[in-house]
């Protein structure tokens, strides 16, 4: 493997002002390091109603941020398959949405520093990403890794979302409920690096928010203030989740709108509806959907929800 040090570059000014030596806790008789948090979320895998999406950019409006390693995104991105976005003005290139992946120090609302890696997924050279991040946790004295996204799932938005949580150490989410059994599914950088953390010896876990499928494509904020919520309370963070409150009610009231003008849209969420409360009933279930009464397919409700969509006017 190439040296993961020429991938990434640090801000020494800036480490040395916002992440002094690690502080440490008395435990028992010995010293135990109490490092940063680092919680991650990148684009460019499944995001489902831009959850992980919407809680970075939330992350990043609400509190201070310092950047603090950048990634050489040159040596990991294929630009062809991955084209990024530039804007022409009547005669000129105007600008230029450069890709950029890197870690950020934020302070929460209580004034807690942890760190946050964003930006986009890389195409390649995974393993060697992995690596960097792993010398950066144990530079950084990382005490917990904890990720974030959504995905789609046959669920109703009349529900309370659930999430899927994984962990290194079962003990770091004994309070979550597991859906699924074992399953293949494609892989992630977000994954990986949960994966190699754990081979190491670190704690990592992540959070799967379960986003209603038929509103996987478009923003769906509660998703977000589910996945932050998850975030608080395995971290103890602050991070301020009830600014998210007003952009989820609008979004709930719009699917409900649109619902209203649709007898057929109204049909496809109730029969979810019936789903979700028969599973929400059962008892020992290992699958997310339960038995029940015959209800349309995915692609069924997929379609009938475009065909209602494409109806409609504007946005």
């Amino acid at each position: 493997m190439l040296d993961p040090r020429g991938i990434y570059e640090v801000d020494e000014a800036a480490v040395a002002r916002v992440l002094p030596a690690a502080t440490h806790a008395q435990e028992g008789a010995s010293l135990r390091a109490v490092g940063p948090v680092l919680l991650h979320s990148v684009r460019g895998f499944v995001d489902a109603g831009t959850a992980g999406d919407l809680a970075v950019e939330h992350l990043l409006e609400e509190f201070e941020v310092t950047r603090l390693v950048t990634f050489d995104v040159d040596q990991l991105l294929d630009y062809r398959s991955k084209r990024v976005t530039m804007v022409f003005d009547a005669d000129r290139w105007a600008s230029y949405d450069e890709p950029f992946l890197a870690i950020d120090h934020v302070r929460d609302a209580e004034g807690t520093g942890f760190l946050l890696l964003h930006g986009i997924e890389p195409d390649l050279q995974w393993e060697r990403v992995v690596a960097a991040l792993r010398e950066l946790v144990d530079r950084f004295d990382v005490s917990l890794v904890v990720g974030f996204h959504g995905i789609p799932m046959g669920i109703p938005h009349t529900r309370p979302l659930s999430v899927t949580a994984h962990a290194t150490r079962r003990e770091l989410i004994e309070d979550h409920t597991s859906w699924f059994g074992t399953v293949k599914v494609p892989g992630s950088l977000a994954a990986l690096l949960e994966l190699r953390l754990g081979e190491s010896g670190h704690d990592a876990l992540g959070f799967t928010v379960h986003v209603p499928h038929y509103l996987a494509q478009s923003p769906f904020p509660p998703a977000a203030v589910v996945a932050l919520e998850n975030v608080q309370r395995s971290t103890g963070l602050d991070l301020r989740v009830a600014a998210l409150a007003d952009a989820s009610q609008e979004a709930v009231q719009e699917v409900e709108r649109q619902m209203a003008e649709s007898e057929e849209v109204t049909a496809v969420v109730r029969a979810l509806e019936e789903q979700y409360d028969a599973f929400a009933r059962s008892v020992g279930r290992t699958s997310l959907l339960a038995d029940s009464a015959p209800i349309p397919t995915a692609d069924e409700l997929g379609a009938e929800f475009e065909r209602f969509l494409a109806q409609q006017g504007g946005e």
